[in-house]
């Protein structure tokens, strides 16, 4: 199955003195045969997060795009565009969002389900219940 890796995993990925990079370059290793997928929102957070000052191994926003852009070229990449609305009528279960701070993390496994892939995240807190379809397989947290 294919894995929609939201921005900590990518954040982690290219970040060798983060604190999952083992980890999470072990999981890829061993599941890379599925493929891999990110979209916009997970491009431009790693972009955002690896190059902030306050960032504790900031980079230039040069070197960061760079480093992606060698990921995402692998074969076992896909590129998603954001193609979906969480106001499509019955796409989410508002009333199961704990907080604002879920709404990007419940749109990413939205758009894993849509794909019939699974989001893959550091974030334990990512809500199955709040994405109409979502199934367990459907997202995999590492942590």
């Amino acid at each position: 199955m294919r894995s929609l890796l939201d921005v900590s995993i990518l954040v982690a990925l290219l970040d060798g003195g983060h604190l999952h990079h083992g980890l999470v370059t072990e999981w890829l290793r061993k599941s890379q045969s599925g493929g891999w997928a990110s979209c916009p929102l997970t491009q431009n957070g790693c972009l955002r997060i690896l190059s902030l000052p306050a960032y504790p191994n900031p980079h230039p926003v040069t070197q960061v795009a760079q480093r992606l852009a060698q990921a995402v070229a692998h074969p076992s990449h896909q590129f998603w565009p954001d193609s979906l609305s969480l106001l499509d009528p019955g796409r989410l279960q508002w009333d199961r969002m704990l907080s604002s701070r879920q709404v990007t993390d419940t749109y990413l496994l939205a758009l894993a389900v849509e794909h019939d892939a699974r989001l893959v995240s550091l974030d334990p807190g990512i809500s199955l219940q709040a994405v109409s379809g979502a199934k367990p397989k459907h997202l995999l947290t590492l942590i």
